[in-house]
């Protein structure tokens, strides 16, 4: 299957652009959230080299964000660059598993291949990804039982549509 970022770009923009003034853009750089501003009059989810896991992991976060957060550059959060020692990691992956579980929810949705992200390639030591991704999985498994959030549940549906995926299910996540 054929995974073009323009394709999540039209996706995205038409199913979230008017109801929550919010569009997908490809950027050079670092990726980084921008509210609504200045000479710019929406807010930004911009995503790094025109990358589609970028673009997902981007998507992801803006869809845990509430209404307060996504007023605020890079929703407020807290980030700590690549490098940490393993008290930082462990900071760091706890508020990473949300955001990862509904990303992978929408690489299954794109039928898009998911790889979680230690995101921590300069560190001292290196992270146990497998213990992280059992961690991730469950996150998914209790969304799956509880019922995706609206936004999650809206762009899930229409990557289905685009990309002819089956309807989700428990199945469909295997841990690797």
């Amino acid at each position: 299957m054929d995974h073009q970022y323009q394709d999540l770009i039209n996706i995205f923009n038409c199913t979230f652009s008017g109801r929550y003034n919010t569009r997908l853009v490809s950027g050079d750089d670092e990726p980084i959230y921008l509210p609504a501003g200045g000479p710019v009059s929406y807010h930004r989810i911009i995503f790094a080299h025109g990358f589609y896991a970028s673009a997902l992991h981007e998507i992801a976060h803006w869809c845990v964000a509430g209404p307060e957060r996504r007023l605020l550059e890079d929703f407020g959060y807290w980030y700590e660059p690549d490098g940490r020692t393993r008290e930082v990691q462990a900071a760091f992956e706890l508020v990473e598993v949300r955001p990862q579980a509904y990303e992978w929810i929408l690489s299954v949705s794109a039928g898009f291949p998911f790889s979680v992200s230690c995101d921590n390639l300069n560190g001292d030591f290196e992270p146990d990804r497998l213990q992280f991704m059992e961690k991730v999985h469950r996150e998914v498994m209790q969304i799956l039982r509880e019922g995706l959030p609206e936004r999650v549940g809206l762009l899930a549906e229409e990557l289905r549509i685009f990309y002819q995926t089956e309807p989700l299910s428990p199945a469909l996540f295997v841990v690797k």
